[in-house]
């Protein structure tokens, strides 16, 4: 049958809402047509998935269904993260009678897309037929949940998981304008600003929800996260714990509670928690993973790594098993490991964010067995996976760094000085990732008088409640009452004291905090400051080369890293011409080729008196959650300074960038 496409043509440019109205009025041979010559003239990547979705619907729906299986495998292979295509590929399984590859499509499409209603009405009575019992119980609760939430937000729950925030935020304000204080709706708006970045509004939400519902189980085991994703893990664990005085054995509230524990240093007791829920329920990876953490954290590496060994055993396509036995830094994979993980890689229906993780484990393999070219390959595709949802903007950070500049000018010190809270207490190390921080930590922390803490969120906590003023921040800070400076201050010291042991002064290990040291300045003006510095290369090859746990975008490509490098120096400079004196600048390098004196150095620029302890940090024992936490166990290894000349070949742009720093 041919079919008329009117005024289209293969030279003209057909409408995404044309083929739409095409399907939706049965006109299924002219949405057809029409997908097809969308696809020979498209260039648009995003306009293609969403064509090929299209098409792959219109297909089916006549009954092509062979037609249709490539067009999904097309568009999976394009975006495998595209939820409506797993479900697609459950429709098409049905259609042959295929019902375990049905199941397994629709549980991902619900995976990627937990609102996706149809999915959830398709699994339950397959999962019925296939004896999943739990599994059928989970989707009737679902389909349960989804159905009896308001429409719009329902929908807007379906616009957040696909990805399209500012329209989900959208409808889920002009619901709250007319259904105040609507506890899903709290919800879920507290949950796009936390995909959003939004951390003070989204906190601020969360906890007048469960203040105003008080029984919305949902909405507090969100803010239990979300508090601790913050670093406010003694709230994390208080509120965990009211979960538990209603649900004592819920193996998730014990996990999160395990979780906050782990954040205030309590790492045995919750030890302890995650092995009473691997007691009660044997078969659970991400549980074994968080035990590994917890294992690794307090220098416990041999139970780590049977902790992550047995996750994979449990689901041997647990990318992130792979990836923190490679994080571990001394782990060396067995071949029959390697084979394993390249057969998971090479899976069909491998989940985007276990390809990362195994690309970026393979890589890490490779490089031990100094197979570097291979090794480079598996570090680029893994930083591909990553970069494919990756919103770092250059613009954006030299936009940030500017604003920076122009607010903390000399002028603006001068007349803001000791505003502050007088506390020296505080002792920030600042810097990139990968530079060495860990090792200047563990060595001020192995000192009588310093308490090692983490990577404190307050700063950052505090930069982001900035933001949401009318000026925005930084500009905000120059606005503010005088008085505002020592509040924020004596906010940031009360609101850490549960980090410390009773030492005098403490650590704040938080890299990014030098976007904010004009911030500090205003508000501690008598904290120390110390910018971890190493060699450009190899800091940012050793950047590229980590798959982190959250954040740090801008590591996942060569150009951003440079820029963002580039950005960092340029921020530094300036702090150093303003606040003269304030900060210390420590090169890795100098640290590894005269440990003692770059230790007196630290010591007396932090007004400590020397102690040989902290040249035999490695001794120290205490809780380390950075991805150096094995090699700051051990004494200084100068073996990785110029690891990065195993792959010069590759790293041309980096070279040029910093040929000369």
């Amino acid at each position: 049958m041919v079919t008329n496409v009117g005024e289209h043509s293969s030279k003209n440019h057909v409408k995404i809402d044309d083929i739409k109205r095409a399907l939706q009025s049965g006109e299924t041979d002219k949405a057809i047509a029409l997908s097809q010559i969308a696809l020979e003239n498209q260039e648009d990547t995003q306009e293609k998935i969403e064509v090929l979705y299209i098409l792959a619907v219109a297909q089916r729906t006549k009954g092509l269904i062979n037609e249709a299986t490539e067009t999904i495998k097309k568009l999976i292979s394009s975006d495998p993260n595209h939820a409506r295509a797993h479900q697609e590929n459950g429709y098409l399984y049905l259609s042959t009678g295929n019902k375990p590859s049905a199941a397994t499509a629709f549980a991902r499409a619900t995976r990627l897309n937990p609102a996706l209603l149809s999915s959830w009405k398709k699994l339950a009575p397959l999962y019925a037929e296939l004896n999943h019992s739990e599994a059928q119980k989970f989707a009737t609760q679902r389909i349960s949940y989804l159905t009896q939430l308001p429409v719009e937000i329902r929908g807007a729950r379906d616009l957040m998981y696909e990805g399209r925030l500012a329209v989900a935020d959208t409808v889920c304000r002009r619901f709250l304008q007319n259904h105040k204080h609507h506890a899903e709706a709290m919800l879920l708006l507290a949950e796009i600003g936390i995909k959003l970045k939004l951390y003070h509004e989204a906190e601020f939400l969360l906890e007048s929800c469960v203040e105003i519902h008080s029984t919305h189980e949902a909405a507090r085991a969100e803010f239990v996260q979300l508090l601790s994703k913050l670093g406010k893990f003694e709230q994390a664990k208080q509120q965990a714990e009211r979960l538990l005085n209603e649900h004592p054995n819920n193996h998730q509230y014990l996990a999160a509670k395990a979780n906050a524990m782990v954040g205030i240093g309590e790492v045995e007791p919750a030890i302890d928690l995650y092995q009473q829920i691997l007691g009660d329920h044997h078969n659970l990876p991400g549980i074994q993973l968080l035990l590994g953490h917890a294992y690794k954290a307090n220098g416990n590496i041999e139970q780590a790594v049977a902790a992550y060994q047995q996750a994979y055993t449990i689901r041997p396509d647990f990318g992130d098993a792979y990836w923190s036995l490679a994080n571990t830094k001394t782990y060396r994979f067995t071949d029959n490991e390697l084979s394993l993980m390249q057969e998971q890689l090479n899976a069909v229906d491998i989940e985007q964010d276990d390809k990362a993780h195994l690309e970026f484990a393979l890589a890490k393999a490779y490089e031990d067995r100094k197979q570097f070219d291979t090794a480079f390959s598996y570090y680029q595709n893994g930083n591909a996976s990553k970069n494919r949802r990756n919103h770092y903007s250059q613009a954006k950070v030299s936009e940030q760094i500017e604003a920076q500049k122009s607010v903390f000018t000399a002028d603006f010190f001068k007349a803001h000085q000791d505003l502050g809270d007088p506390s020296p207490d505080p002792i920030f190390i600042v810097g990139l990732p990968r530079a060495g921080s860990t090792l200047l930590e563990q060595i001020l922390a192995s000192h009588s008088q310093v308490d090692g803490t983490m990577e404190l969120h307050n700063v950052l906590g505090l930069a982001s409640r900035l933001s949401g003023s009318k000026s925005g921040y930084p500009k905000v800070v120059a606005e503010i009452d005088n008085e505002y400076f020592p509040r924020f201050g004596k906010k940031f010291i009360e609101d850490t004291q549960c980090y410390r042991q009773g030492a005098a002064f403490f650590i704040d290990k938080m890299p990014n905090n030098f976007m904010h040291i004009g911030l500090i300045k205003s508000i501690l003006p008598n904290a120390k400051i110390i910018d971890a510095r190493r060699d450009p290369i190899a800091c940012c090859f050793s950047g590229y080369k980590q798959l982190f746990a959250e954040g740090q975008e801008f590591s996942y490509g060569l150009d951003n890293l440079i820029h963002y490098y580039q950005s960092y120096l340029s921020l530094m400079a300036h702090w150093d011409s303003v606040l003269p004196g304030f900060v210390l600048k420590v090169q890795h390098e100098d640290v590894i080729d005269d440990l003692e004196t770059q230790v007196r150095r630290i010591l007396d620029f932090c007004n400590l008196p020397f102690e040989a302890s902290c040249l035999h940090f490695y001794n120290t024992k205490r809780t380390i959650k950075t991805p150096s936490s094995e090699q700051v166990r051990q004494p200084i290894n100068s073996t990785a300074r110029e690891q990065w000349k195993h792959f010069e070949a590759h790293l041309k742009p980096l070279i040029e960038a910093f040929s000369s720093e």
